[in-house]
């Protein structure tokens, strides 16, 4: 390997060949020489930034090069670095298109935080998505999006939200404990093959007013006597099943005698 000094002259001088070459070099100071080579191109900056091993300074001084930063595909692989500096990707964030934003939440370098914010961004631009749009993000989108996306109450989201690989028990539990959710989810919930036969979930649907009461019936047999208890002792439930659930308790306490 060539002395430090000369590859730093080749990196701030250097042909687009000579560019190609060092954009893989170890030492950083080779690389913030590069920076400043007037033939960089896009495409050589795009293979730097993919590098997993690029220190955090480079990655800062990229974001803070007004000219290289200004490049779409550059802001984009400066947040998918899982090396960028946090305050560099959260400045970055609010400029990448929607399904970009859902690509970052789906990375496992990108870190929780910054997948958050990301998932904050997509869920604050929802209202203003046309509806192919909802349908095709319902698809692919992460369990917290997909949950927002259920709360808008879209019949055509809804039923491909609740097919979503990564939609979560947890997300659709506390969906049904919201009082703004629309009946058409909790409909779709109640009916679905999947999300039907969870325990838990059956427990929150028999205790939400807008389950339908067929559904609400064909649930009942299948939970605990605790559980059965605990919702009889619940006043905010509905008179006419906490009725349905004395009588299924009386039955089961007569068939022990």
């Amino acid at each position: 390997m060539k002395g430090l000094e000369e590859r730093i002259e080749r990196a701030a001088r250097g042909t687009p060949s000579e560019i190609s070459v060092l954009v893989h070099d170890i030492a950083p100071e080779v690389l913030e020489a590069l920076l400043r080579n007037p033939f960089l191109s896009e495409d050589h900056l795009l293979t730097l930034l993919n590098r997993k091993d690029l220190p955090r300074e480079i990655l800062q001084s990229v974001a803070d090069n007004e000219e290289l930063i200004r490049s779409y595909r550059v802001k984009l692989a400066v947040v998918r670095n899982p090396k960028t500096p946090r305050l560099v990707s959260l400045r970055l964030l609010k400029y990448l298109y929607l399904f970009d934003l859902v690509t970052v939440t789906q990375q496992p370098t990108v870190s929780a935080e910054i997948k958050r914010r990301a998932e904050e961004q997509i869920i604050n631009r929802l209202e203003q998505l046309a509806l192919g749009q909802r349908i095709t993000l319902a698809r692919r989108c992460s369990a917290r999006v997909a949950a927002a996306l259920l709360v808008l109450g879209d019949a055509p989201v809804v039923s491909v939200a609740l097919d979503n690989p990564f939609l979560t028990e947890a997300e659709l539990i506390r969906l049904l404990h919201r009082e703004d959710i629309s009946p058409v989810v909790v409909e779709q919930i109640a009916s679905h093959p999947k999300w039907a036969l969870r325990y838990d979930i059956r427990l929150a649907l028999v205790r939400h007013p807008l389950t339908p009461l067929a559904r609400v019936l064909a649930f009942l047999p299948e939970l605990t006597p605790q559980d059965l208890r605990l919702i009889v002792s619940d006043w905010a439930m509905p008179a006419d099943r906490r009725i349905y659930i004395e009588e299924l308790l009386a039955r089961r306490s007569r068939r022990r005698l």
